[in-house]
């Protein structure tokens, strides 16, 4: 098992070889799917990519945070974060 992350030119070269195409098709059609993804989650919806999971914005409340710093507390306003909720499919396969 490697230790470090797969890059996107590994991940475009391994797409291609799977494809059965050129690296220039499988990096636009790694682009289109993330752009798509992007502007989906951005506008607040989710997206499903089977056997791997959902992607999805959540909503954080406001709440107090504390400065590492100083030990101040301060109050952080609501904002929203990118969630994933990982597939089934993918933790039986990592796990057995």
């Amino acid at each position: 098992m490697s230790t470090k992350p797969m890059t996107k030119t590994q991940l475009v070269a391994a797409l291609a070889e799977d494809m059965g195409t050129d690296k220039k098709s499988a990096a636009a059609a790694l682009d289109a799917v993330t752009g798509i993804i992007t502007k989906e989650v951005s506008a607040g919806g989710a997206v499903t990519l089977p056997g791997v999971g959902k992607i999805y914005c959540r909503e954080r409340p406001e709440r107090m945070v504390r400065n590492p710093q100083t030990g101040e507390q301060m109050k952080k306003a609501a904002d929203k974060v990118v969630k994933m909720t990982i597939a089934k499919a993918l933790k039986d396969s990592v796990n057995g």
